[in-house]
């Protein structure tokens, strides 16, 4: 692949799609799209801290310029202009999320970027995407993380139309070995889905998009999430913890063997009194121990589903469903993954979408909202 600036990326990790939900009465969805770009950028692998970019056109020397500005703003080290003689074996592609800060103050979503920054800053896991640094400027924040070239796990998904139980049974494990690290620090993610789930070179997931996450050591009230994978004590707003994350794996599983989730309705409210009512239609092709599996995670009593037992994650690695899984191989990366995506080099893009760049001549006055984002 050529040496050269990917301008146009994909809206990958604050994507709050049309299904996304925060409120704190009745459920209904809201959109979330603050201008969004994602920009592909070159880093030394030694020194992620020091981000730098390589050139190649008059469109990407301006935002190199404009890039340039920003970093000296934050006193960050000099851009590096990689030139003939540089190996480019000591670089690596990293992505950076532009989002715009009036849009965000706008859609109230100022909570949820600083919590997401503020959770990616504390957490690291081979099966989680890795944030290397933020900044903002006057009308923009910036946040650096790592280049997941397989994409999201929900087109492998769609393109397969369902997976094999094996297939399903690798993800679904490595999303436990993610889960039970994250409630080990008190996280609750609660937006699993298919979308929120990357692939690398070798086809171990990334989880990727923490907006919902949260730290939390009793309980929160706070309604969000996607509406299928919602779960019940967070419709009823009961208050929830660290449950609702089991819900949402049972939800996925049955997603990744079904091809569709087993509560969905074509009408937000539809879903909700499904989720409600418990009761899953479960295809004659579904094994006996996937079943068992789903029955005691899809359980509306959260004193009784699993995951949430005294035994915590492990009574779920324990389930007969897992007996085949290498716990230790899968988080040591020795296990085969049964996808492994296609790419020609390191640097592909081709298992995203393709979105537009989105330009803006706004140029505010002053800079109201950086209070609005201290860590940034």
């Amino acid at each position: 692949m050529p040496l050269k600036l990917i301008s146009s990326f994909i809206s990958l990790f604050l994507r709050r799609g049309e299904d996304l939900v925060e409120q704190k009465e009745s459920p209904a969805p809201i959109t979330f799209s603050p201008t969004i770009t994602i920009q592909g950028l070159w880093s030394k692998k030694d020194d992620l801290s020091d981000i730098t970019t390589v050139k190649s056109s008059a469109e990407s020397e301006r935002w190199i310029a404009h890039q340039e500005q920003l970093l000296q703003i934050q006193n960050q080290a000099p851009l590096f202009d990689p030139n003939p003689t540089t190996d480019i074996n000591d670089y690596e592609l990293i992505e950076t999320l532009v989002l715009k800060k009036s849009e965000i103050v706008k859609l109230k979503q100022v909570e949820h970027i600083n919590s997401e920054r503020q959770v990616l800053s504390q957490i690291n896991f081979p099966f989680i995407v890795q944030l290397y640094c933020t900044f903002q400027n006057q009308m923009n924040l910036y946040m650096v993380q790592e280049y997941v070239i397989g994409g999201e796990l929900f087109r492998h998904l769609r393109k397969a139309g369902r997976f094999t139980g094996d297939t399903a049974r690798f993800y679904a494990a490595e999303i436990v070995l993610a889960l039970e690290y994250l409630h080990s620090k008190d996280i609750i993610y609660r937006d699993l889905k298919p979308e929120n789930i990357l692939l690398d070179s070798r086809g171990y997931i990334k989880i990727a998009d923490f907006g919902f996450a949260k730290k939390v050591q009793d309980r929160t009230w706070t309604l969000c999430g996607t509406p299928e994978y919602l779960a019940p004590e967070i419709i009823q707003s009961k208050g929830h913890s660290k449950s609702v994350d089991w819900w949402s794996l049972g939800i996925l599983i049955f997603e990744m063997m079904a091809g569709h989730p087993p509560f969905y309705d074509d009408n937000h409210f539809g879903t909700y009194e499904r989720i409600l009512g418990g009761k899953v239609q479960y295809p004659g092709y579904f094994e006996n121990a996937a079943k068992d599996l789903l029955k005691k995670l899809l359980v509306i009593d959260i004193t009784r589903r699993l995951g949430n037992l005294k035994g915590g994650a492990d009574d779920i690695k324990r389930h007969k469903w897992f007996r085949t899984t290498d716990w230790h191989g899968l988080l040591n990366k020795t296990v085969r993954a049964p996808i492994i995506p296609a790419h020609s080099n390191e640097y592909d893009t081709s298992n995203f979408e393709k979105y537009s760049e989105e330009t803006s001549n706004e140029q505010p006055q002053g800079d109201p909202f950086r209070e609005l984002f201290p860590d940034f």
